[in-house]
């Protein structure tokens, strides 16, 4: 089988491992995962590193494309529980430095940062992703942003999520004082 799947052209290689990546002979483990690296099909790679018990090279392929998230996951499922952690705060660190900052707050969220730092992150996202934008649509993006963040940890009951909603409702009633004593000035 390995000579003929090296006799394959680069495709039709592709194709063969997308459609066959579950029955894969190991002796074409390795090739396999140069090729699907190769053809950009990160996701394909991973699951056959992973499921070939190659957590190394699915890791390794998850940090090259910048998936953090997933390579941490992978690493605790593993049961390597510090090195997840180490993925996550090295992930942490690459999607603040590329403003990917959803990433950014589930990884914060992973190594359950404080609420202040979480909400540092998401508000630093908030700016850069609305550069540009005249203050009152900022502001209705905060707050759409603030509502979905809500939502998402209606029914939680954990720890981190009571910290959270408690600084958003800080943050709501301080933002609340703060255009109520700008109306003041603007009427005196």
């Amino acid at each position: 089988m390995k000579e003929e799947f090296e006799r394959m052209p680069f495709d039709e290689k592709v194709s063969y491992l997308v459609e066959n990546y579950k029955e894969l002979p190991d002796e074409l483990t390795a090739e396999g995962l140069k090729v699907l690296v190769a053809a950009d099909e990160t996701e394909f790679a991973v699951v056959l590193a992973r499921d070939k018990g190659l957590i190394d090279e699915a890791i390794a392929i998850l940090v090259n494309a910048g998936d953090y998230l997933w390579a941490a996951l992978i690493a605790k499922n593993a049961g390597r529980a510090e090195e997840s952690e180490k993925l996550y705060k090295e992930g942490l660190e690459y999607y603040v430095d590329n403003e990917m900052f959803g990433r950014a707050i589930s990884a914060a969220t992973a190594l359950m940062l404080p609420p202040d730092q979480v909400d540092a992150i998401f508000r630093r996202g908030v700016e850069v992703e609305s550069r540009g934008m005249d203050l009152a649509s900022g502001q209705r993006l905060i707050d759409c942003a603030m509502e979905s963040l809500e939502i998402a940890l209606i029914g939680r009951d954990d720890e981190l999520s009571k910290q959270v909603m408690s600084a958003m409702n800080e943050d709501r009633e301080m933002r609340a004082k703060k255009l109520q004593e700008k109306d003041q000035k603007s009427e005196g």
